[in-house]
């Protein structure tokens, strides 16, 4: 009797205590949902659901998983694998159990594959792209430029290339699927696909592309060579910043040929840009999955192209810092306000600053604030030195965050820095706009003017198939605009406000009003707004709050509205693997329309080494002084030469306009153009140029060859360089009495002042100090030193207002005086 009570115990010690089935398959689907059986957001059972790196639901088993039931992995009744009674035998009896079959090798592998696969495919996309690109032409490989059409490098591509994208596209998707914050891996696998898309050129191409580059590179030799700028050669040299700068790194490091440097700029200034713009998202309340999606979708829409070697490429990334500093060290949230009773207007203010804030706020000490309004300061003054367009832009990001109440700084700091642009342009760039104010405020307020010459005047052309590249450039923005409205209205209706990515979206838009920027200002406002516009279109698919906030215990669903009443609820896993398939498509297809409009005008954009070597046997004969005669189809200003021109001797050789003809045969007005011109006058006849009339103007195709040909038989013309690219052309014999004019020089009639300047610099003095001191005491707290702010606030507002004062009346006695 007492053995048989002995065994029943050990019986029950030994014997296994099942999970009824029901709560191990409702674990199962519920994965990373927060979601309880009756479909509303909370926790099971009243038990804390764990949460992933970003904050969202993970349902228990393995790295995040929901632990599935599986053939080798189900529920055991009692009675096995334990201490039985074996029928037939003696109770108490213990009898050696079977030793469970472990997982093959196979099977492990198999079931960790989204652990190790997205890496291994990652690589290997990259290595089939480069190989594809770097190759000899051949079957499924290697680009021959001579195949580039009027759809750009697309139509060289080979398949091999668009399937090595596509692939690491989908392993970035199967990464973000698991909702794990595996940031390292993310990043990889976005600056691979960054790699692909912004550095192809550079991997099929022997000379950078675009030819604004060269210029920008002999601005730098100039500055290195002669020690300063001259606004009296280039309106560029008002804002020398970037060039200087330049100039004393490689100056320093000994770096004479900036070919290297200026043909991996794109790429590098699109992995730079992604820093910062990592750290805005770091801000926003979001998902895993939107938050590296829009990471993606920036790499993917930034098809612009000012990312090559300038000014606007290098301050681009001083805005993207600033604001991540706004967000991150003077992000404000204020709690959300019960509704009010009042006009229709009160309640709709009520509902908005109800709204859950979609950014965070951090607590941060004086110090470290401090320092960073410092570096501030010190990222504006550097756009502000080097960039026409980018302080207004930075200064339209900080006064909309304090405007709603998303940024902790006062309004001291907008009027700080406004000066600091106001001083900059009056006192800094007066050999630029003394004499010819229109060229400064000629385009302020002409909204439509603008619009126009940004729109229409870049949808025309004549050649068919670069018709379909100007379309989708204006696709892709539609596309990204539509799915930020989308993805707006997504999160409302879960009740959560936006303003910061609203703000960085619409408030670009107001430099529409300023100038047309030689009709490139419609693309510097689709650049400085993609920021917010990503973040936007992001939510579109994945707009929910992440799991484990205070206002989302489970991931937020939106409100059940009359379409959500007539249509039954999608099980949420489902409607997750959704979202990210359309995401994935959606991908794709946008990195295709990328290849597209991007590298669209590769025709005339690229440069080859013949060109290049056309233009450096001018600079070899060059002394005193040189002309250069580039093609166009028309005079004026805006039509810069599609041709690697300024690379060297900026300040000797001046580059002028000839007009040519769609009949080749009629050179008349080329060879008027060197008799007119001194000696050392050259006429260029490129490849690229041709391109250019081609796809733009309509001129027939082989027109440069026939062109040459024609100039070749004239007795007037000698060639005195030509290749397959590029040839060079001057007058046979000049006049007897024809002398080559010396440089141009560097020395003009000074920098201009005016009776009240030495007033305005005081006062400018006085309003910097007193509105800095200001925002430091401001950031200890809103409540302290009262007495100290009112008598800063006291000295700073008269010095401000005569600092303006004297800024207008600059422009007024300088401006108009010849």
């Amino acid at each position: 009797m007492e053995a048989a009570k002995t065994a029943e115990v050990e019986k029950t010690r030994s014997t296994p205590h099942a999970a009824p089935a029901g709560e191990v398959l409702a674990a199962a689907d519920g994965e990373d949902s927060g979601m309880t059986s009756s479909g509303t957001p909370g926790e099971r059972d009243g038990t804390p659901r764990p949460h992933d790196d970003a904050g969202e639901a993970r349902a228990p088993g393995r790295d995040g998983e929901a632990h599935v039931p599986g053939d080798d992995d189900t529920v055991r009744a009692p009675g096995r694998d334990g201490e039985d009674d074996v029928p037939g035998g003696t109770a108490g009896v213990r009898r050696p159990a079977a030793p469970a079959p472990g997982p093959t090798r196979l099977s492990a592998l198999t079931r960790r594959a989204s652990d190790w696969l997205p890496p291994v495919l990652t690589v290997e996309g990259l290595i089939i792209y480069v190989l594809a690109l770097r190759v000899s032409p051949g079957p499924l490989r290697g680009v021959d430029v001579a195949d580039i059409d009027g759809l750009g490098l697309i139509s060289a591509l080979p398949v091999t290339a668009f399937a090595a994208v596509l692939l690491m596209i989908v392993a970035f998707f199967i990464t973000i699927a698991r909702n794990t914050d595996r940031k390292f891996l993310l990043l990889f696998q976005i600056s691979a696909i960054t790699f692909a898309l912004h550095g192809a050129s550079a991997l099929i191409h022997d000379e950078p592309r675009f030819h604004t580059a060269y210029v920008h590179a002999g601005f730098v030799e100039f500055i290195a060579r002669t020690g300063e700028s001259s606004p009296l050669l280039d309106a560029r040299f008002a804002w020398p910043g970037f060039f200087a700068l330049t100039a004393f790194v490689t100056r320093a490091a000994g770096i004479t040929d900036l070919s290297t440097i200026m043909q991996w700029t794109p790429l590098l200034s699109n992995l730079l840009y992604l820093l910062p713009f990592v750290l805005i998202l770091r801000q926003v309340v979001a998902t895993t999955r939107a938050r590296w999606f829009a990471a993606l979708l920036f790499v993917v829409v930034q098809w612009i192209g000012q990312d090559y070697f300038s000014a606007q490429g290098f301050t681009y990334a001083v805005y993207l810092a600033f604001v991540a500093i706004l967000l991150r060290w003077f992000g404000k949230v204020e709690p959300r306000e019960p509704p009010r009773v009042g006009g229709r207007l009160r309640r709709l203010l009520a509902r908005l600053r109800g709204l859950t804030p979609g950014e965070l706020s951090h607590s941060t000490g004086v110090y470290d604030r401090s320092i960073m309004l410092i570096i501030l300061i010190g990222l504006f003054v550097t756009a502000t030195t080097a960039h026409q367009i980018t302080p207004f832009m930075m200064l339209g990001a900080l006064a909309g965050l304090i405007l709603l109440r998303r940024c902790s700084l006062s309004w001291a700091m907008p009027f700080f820095l406004g000066l600091i642009v106001l001083a900059w342009i009056s006192y800094q760039t007066t050999t630029f706009w003394s004499g010819h104010l229109d060229q400064l405020f000629g385009g302020l307020g002409q909204l439509l003017e603008n619009l126009r010459s940004n729109t229409g005047d870049r949808i025309e052309g004549s050649d068919a198939k670069h018709a379909l590249v100007l379309m989708a450039r204006l696709g892709i923005c539609a596309v990204i605009l539509l799915l930020a409205a989308v993805g707006l209205l997504r999160r409302l209706r879960r009740g959560v406000g936006d303003r910061a990515a609203l703000l960085l979206l619409c408030a670009p838009v107001l430099a529409l009003g300023l100038q047309s920027y030689g009709g490139e200002i419609g693309l510097r406002i689709y650049m400085f707004a993609l920021p917010g516009a990503c973040v936007l279109a992001a939510y579109a698919f994945f707009p929910n709050l992440p799991a484990g906030t205070a206002d989302a215990p489970g991931e937020t669903a939106p409100a059940r509205g009359l379409t959500a009443r007539l249509t039954p609820r999608l099980d949420a896993r489902l409607t997750r693997r959704i979202s990210l398939c359309l995401a994935a498509a959606c991908t794709m297809l946008l990195s295709i329309a990328f290849l597209v409009a991007r590298y669209g005008n590769e025709q005339f954009e690229r440069v080859s080494t013949g060109e290049v070597a056309a233009m450096h046997y001018i600079y070899e004969h060059d002394e005193p002084s040189g002309r250069v005669l580039y093609l166009v189809p028309l005079i004026g200003p805006e039509v810069t030469p599609s041709i690697p021109w300024g690379e060297q001797d900026f300040d000797k050789i001046e580059y002028q306009q000839v007009l040519v003809d769609k009949n080749p045969a009629v050179i008349s007005s080329a060879i008027d153009k060197l008799r007119v011109s001194p000696p050392n006058t050259y006429l260029v006849v490129s490849r690229g140029q041709a391109a250019y009339l081609q796809l733009n103007h309509g001129f027939p195709a082989g027109w440069d060859k026939r062109f040459r040909a024609a100039l070749d038989s004239s007795r007037l013309l000698k060639r005195v360089f030509s290749n397959g690219d590029a040839a060079v052309y001057t007058l046979r014999s000049q006049s007897g009495n024809a002398a080559i004019p010396a440089s141009r020089g560097l020395s003009g009639p000074g920098d201009r002042t005016s009776p009240w300047t030495p007033v305005g610099l005081g006062a400018l003095v006085a309003s910097w100090a007193a509105l800095f001191a200001y925002q430091l005491i401001r950031l200890r707290g809103p409540g302290r030193g009262r007495w100290a702010r009112r008598l800063l606030m006291g000295i700073a507002v008269p010095a401000f207002v005569v600092s303006v004062a004297v800024v207008v009346e600059r422009f007024v006695v300088i401006g108009f005086t010849p």
